[in-house]
């Protein structure tokens, strides 16, 4: 037989384990009326006195029931859609399976170890070798959003103690397995010359990668009212005002959900105003006075370009018709920061125009040698 009273956000909850059987009950802010509530319902359970554990006893739910609650009422309206979507799919691939039907206070703490060193073990075959299936990483993330469903459910009474709390041995980030990789500066220019041939349309495009190093989502999202040309290309006053970002198919803040001015380049001014007239004639031609609210980057048929197709159809084969070695996307905007570095600009100019969330993020990563040397072509 077992009553405790532990102190769960503010208020004190009085937990009953007698006999298999399971209850909390949230008593309110004061711990003297919890200590008298637990002597009450020691004196009961002596007696033979169930009431409490009986007729109002309410029922554990299932981990898949509470988890998906817990989804509903606080990843989706407190997080971005894209973490959400993180949170949903970590649940639905790994943690559901293994505990989906058991209620919550059926899950040990010695069954979370053993769901992670199962998930630790696993392996999968790369070239026929033998690889770990899942990164720590992926296991860290696992392991926190176990630890938030179950903390959820510790305050709202339902278990006694967070069975994934100091679940420690994937806490720490490990470096991921692939680097950031900046190209050169002659493999920027082969690049751009395959894209000015290959994809015409998104030339441009790759262009603001290269010369002002916004992420994919933030290029597919950026509009024509985002940009500040200046009165010629020597008014310091122009710039790319990035605000929002395409994740999962939806329009949401940056990544820093800030958002930051990145330096316009006279190239890139010269080519976007190039783009803005063409663009602009043919609204005017359709009856449209105003383009500031459209989209700079967009497919043949005028909707929101696919991720998915600008990686696939135009910058893998354009990198191919380079001759070049195969970059991720990501490395363009890599490719950026580094002629920052090279180019002796200080890391608190690249921090602002990276758009990194602290000066930490700017050296870890662009204060290795890799980025050292060369020169930007304007």
């Amino acid at each position: 037989m077992g009553v405790k009273i532990k102190k769960r956000g503010g208020k004190w909850y009085v937990f009953v384990n007698y006999q298999g059987r399971r209850k909390a009950k949230c008593v309110g802010p004061s711990r003297q009326i919890a200590e008298q509530v637990r002597r009450q319902l020691e004196a009961k359970l002596a007696l033979g006195d169930l009431g409490f554990l009986g007729q109002d006893e309410e029922k554990i739910p299932a981990f898949k029931d509470y988890a998906k609650q817990w989804l509903a009422s606080y990843a989706d309206l407190e997080c971005k859609a894209s973490t959400a979507y993180s949170y949903a799919q970590l649940l639905r691939l790994y943690v559901t399976p293994r505990f989906g039907d058991r209620p919550l206070t059926h899950i040990r703490r010695d069954d979370v170890k053993l769901f992670l060193a199962d998930l630790a073990k696993a392996t999968r075959i790369v070239k026929e070798i033998t690889v770990p299936r899942f990164s720590k990483n992926t296991l860290r993330l696992v392991v926190w959003v176990l630890r938030e469903v179950m903390n959820a459910a510790l305050e709202d009474g339902l278990i006694e103690a967070n069975p994934a709390s100091k679940v420690c041995r994937f806490a720490k980030s490990e470096k991921p397995a692939r680097q950031a990789s900046a190209m050169l500066r002659a493999e920027a220019e082969q690049f751009l010359a395959s894209a000015k041939e290959l994809s015409p349309d998104l030339y441009p495009l790759f262009l603001m990668a290269l010369r002002a190093g916004l992420r994919k989502g933030e290029l597919i999202a950026v509009k024509w009212g985002d940009v500040q040309f200046g009165s010629n290309e020597d008014d310091p006053n122009r710039y790319i005002l990035v605000q929002e970002n395409f994740v999962l198919g939806s329009f949401t803040t940056t990544k820093s959900k800030k958002s930051r001015r990145g330096d316009l380049s006279r190239e890139l001014r010269q080519v976007l105003l190039e783009l803005r007239d063409t663009r602009l004639l043919a609204a005017m031609m359709a009856g449209k006075n105003s383009i500031s609210d459209d989209l700079i980057f967009r497919s043949k048929a005028g909707t929101v370009l696919d991720p998915s197709n600008l990686v696939h159809y135009h910058f893998l084969p354009c990198l191919e018709h380079a001759g070049l070695r195969r970059f991720r996307f990501h490395d363009l905007r890599h490719t950026f920061g580094c002629f920052l570095i090279q180019d002796g600009a200080s890391l608190a100019y690249v921090k602002d125009q990276m758009g990194h969330s602290s000066i930490q993020v700017t050296v870890d990563t662009y204060g290795s040698p890799h980025c050292r040397g060369g020169h930007q072509v304007d």
